[in-house]
C-alpha cells in the first residue's frame, strides 16, 4: 500500500515537474479563483437579508419590538439610529400579524380604544377631558398619515372650556398641523380644500379660518376664498394681499430651494397694494390725420360772385387784414366809384374720429414689493463657505422678480437699480430652528458587495489571459516539435524478437507479473528474502 501510495506521489512530482512557469501560475490562478468563488457562494447562502420591519419608530417602541424578537429567538438588527428594526425577509410577513396580534408595536399614544379598554369611574372630569384632546389629536394625526403625500403628521388642537352660564360665549376651537411631505410632491387646490374640511369636520365648533397647516418647509397651505374676488371688501383685499405674497414666496423657495437645498433657505414677501378702483368714461374727439391736424373731407362748396362797372358798393379790406383773407379781389373803396367787384366763398365739412371709452381700472395694483431671503451656507458654522458670488447670483434673481412683479405706472419715481436693491434683502447665517423629521430608510448595496465582484472580475480577466498565453504557447511548442521531428534523422530500433530467452529473464519477468497482479505476495517473498540475507 505504500508502495503504491509512494509510486502516486512520484508521478505527480514527475508532472508537476515537467510544468512550465506559466502552466504553474494558470494552475494556482485557477485554484485560487476556485477557493474565492466556494467561499463566496458560501456567505451568500449563508447570508440572512434583513429587511425593514417597521419604519419610524420610537426608541419604547423599538425596544418592546426587540424584546419580544429576542424572546422568540429570532435575528433582528437596530438600525437609522433606533427608528428602524430590521428582521429576515422571509418573516415580515408573519411577524407583523402576530405582532399586531400583541399589540405591537405600542405608540404610547391614546386613541379612542383607550377608554374601551380603560373605562371607569374613577376618573375625573379633568382627567377625561386630557385623554379625549389627546385621542383627538393622534385619531386625527393617523388619518392625516393616510393622505398621498404625506409621510408624517403632528397636530395640536385647542378647544375652549365651556362657559358656566348659558349667555356666555363660546369661543372657538382652533388647529395647528405641521406636515411631513414627500419630497417634490405638490398638492392641488382641491386637496388643500379637502384636508382643511376633514380637520373642522373632526373637531367641534372649530371652522377652517382657525386652521394653520404648513409643511417642514414652513411651507403654508392656506385655504382659497372665491368670494368677493374683486377686492371690494376688507377680507378679500386682505385675501388677494396674501396670496400674491404667498406665490412669490412660493416661486423664491422653490427656485432657491433647488439651488442651496429646500432646508437652507427660508424666504418672506411682503408687498403693498394699491386697491383703488376707477370707472370713468372717455369722450374723445381726434383728427383722422394728426400729422396735419385735418380730417375726411365729406361735403364741399365754392361760390364765386363779380361785378364790373359803376356805382359798386362800398366796399374794402378792413384795417390789419391782407385782402386775401376778406375774399374781396381788386375792387375800389368808395361810392360811385368804376371798378370791378369779386367775393369767393368755399365751405368744406371734415370728419373726425369721434372716440368713446369707458374704462374699469384693475381692482390692485402692487405698488411695492419686499423680498427677505435667509440662507444656511453649506458649512452651518462657517458662513464663509457661502461665496460672495453665490449671494450676488441670489440678490440679481431676486431684482429680477421684483422688477417684472411691481407696477410701473403706479410709482412715481422711476424704478431704478438703486431702488430695487433697497427692496431686497439676503441674509447669510445658520439655522438653530429647523423642525426635523425622521426619514425613512434608504435600501443600499452594501460597500463589500462592489469589492468582491471587482476582485472577481478582475481574477476572471487574469485567468482568461494567461489561458491564451498558455494556450498560444503549446501551439508554438507544438509546431516547433513537429519540425524538429521532420528534420530528424529516422532511428533503427532493434527487433526486440531478437532478444534470447534466458532463465533468468523468465524470472524476472515473473516476478514483475507477480509484483503487478499480487504486491502483497511479491512483498512477502521481498522479506522473506532479506530475512535470509
Amino acid at each position: 500500500m505504500n508502495e503504491t501510495l509512494q509510486k502516486n506521489v512520484n508521478n505527480v512530482k514527475e508532472y508537476w515537474g515537467t510544468r512550465t512557469k506559466k502552466q504553474k501560475m494558470v494552475f494556482f490562478g485557477g485554484f485560487l479563483f476556485f477557493i474565492v468563488l466556494v467561499i463566496i457562494t458560501t456567505i451568500l447562502a449563508t447570508r440572512t437579508t434583513l429587511v425593514p420591519l417597521y419604519s419610524n419608530l420610537t426608541p419604547s417602541e423599538t425596544g418592546t419590538i426587540k424584546e419580544s424578537l429576542d424572546g422568540r429567538g429570532i435575528v433582528s438588527e437596530i438600525a437609522d439610529g433606533g427608528t428602524t428594526i430590521k428582521v429576515p425577509e422571509e418573516l415580515v410577513d408573519s411577524l407583523k400579524v402576530e405582532l399586531a396580534a400583541e399589540g405591537i408595536p405600542n405608540s404610547g399614544s391614546i386613541d379612542y380604544s383607550f377608554f374601551s379598554q380603560n373605562a371607569g369611574i374613577g376618573m375625573t372630569e379633568n382627567e377625561f377631558n386630557v385623554l379625549k384632546l389627546e385621542a383627538m389629536q393622534s385619531e386625527l394625526s393617523n388619518l392625516i398619515k393616510g393622505i398621498d403625500g404625506v409621510n408624517d403628521a403632528k397636530v395640536m388642537i385647542h378647544l375652549p372650556e365651556k362657559g358656566i352660564f348659558v349667555t356666555d360665549t363660546a369661543e372657538a376651537a382652533s388647529a395647528s398641523i405641521v406636515l411631513n411631505t414627500k419630497s417634490g410632491y405638490q398638492f392641488e387646490e382641491d386637496q388643500i380644500k379637502a384636508l382643511y374640511h376633514l380637520v373642522s369636520k373632526s373637531v367641534p365648533n372649530l371652522s377652517t379660518d382657525n386652521i394653520v397647516i404648513t409643511n417642514q418647509f414652513f411651507e403654508y397651505f392656506d385655504l382659497k376664498n372665491n368670494s368677493n374676488s374683486d377686492g371690494s371688501t376688507f377680507t378679500a383685499q386682505l385675501d388677494i394681499k396674501n396670496q400674491l405674497e404667498r406665490d412669490v414666496q412660493r416661486q423664491v423657495q422653490s427656485m432657491l430651494g433647488t439651488l442651496m437645498g429646500q432646508d437652507k433657505v427660508v424666504v418672506s414677501v411682503t408687498a403693498d397694494i394699491d386697491f383703488t378702483q376707477e370707472n370713468r368714461e372717455e369722450n374723445l374727439v381726434v383728427p383722422v390725420d394728426e400729422e396735419n391736424m385735418e380730417g375726411i373731407a365729406i361735403s364741399a362748396q365754392k361760390i364765386t360772385e363779380t361785378f364790373t362797372g359803376n356805382g359798386a358798393g362800398v366796399g374794402g379790406v378792413p384795417q390789419g387784414e391782407d385782402p386775401a383773407d376778406a375774399g374781396g379781389v381788386g375792387y375800389l373803396e368808395g361810392a360811385n366809384a368804376n371798378g370791378d367787384y369779386e367775393r369767393i366763398e368755399e365751405t368744406i365739412n371734415n370728419e373726425v374720429n369721434k372716440i368713446r371709452k369707458e374704462i374699469v381700472e384693475s381692482p390692485y395694483k402692487i405698488r411695492d414689493l419686499g423680498i427677505q431671503v435667509m440662507v444656511e451656507p453649506p458649512v452651518a458654522d462657517d458662513p464663509n463657505s457661502l461665496p460672495q458670488e453665490r449671494v450676488d447670483d441670489i440678490t440679481r434673481m431676486l431684482g429680477t422678480i421684483v422688477r417684472t412683479t411691481i407696477d410701473k405706472n403706479s410709482l412715481q419715481e422711476e424704478l431704478t437699480e438703486e431702488s430695487i436693491q433697497d427692496k431686497i434683502v439676503v441674509s447669510v447665517q445658520p439655522f438653530n430652528g429647523k423642525v426635523t423629521f425622521d426619514d425613512k430608510p434608504t435600501a443600499v448595496i452594501p460597500w463589500w458587495i462592489y469589492v468582491v465582484g471587482g476582485v472577481l472580475l478582475a481574477v476572471i480577466a487574469l485567468l482568461i489571459f494567461l489561458f491564451m498565453r498558455a494556450r498560444k504557447k503549446r501551439v508554438e511548442e507544438e509546431e516547433d516539435n513537429q519540425r524538429i521531428l521532420e528534420q530528424a534523422s529516422p532511428i533503427t530500433v532493434p527487433d526486440v524478437n531478437d532478444e534470447v530467452e534466458t532463465e533468468g529473464s523468465m524470472r524476472r519477468k515473473q516476478l514483475e507479473k507477480m509484483a503487478k497482479e499480487k504486491p502483497e505476495d511479491f512483498a512477502k517473498l521481498l522479506r522473506s528474502w532479506i530475512a535470509e540475507d
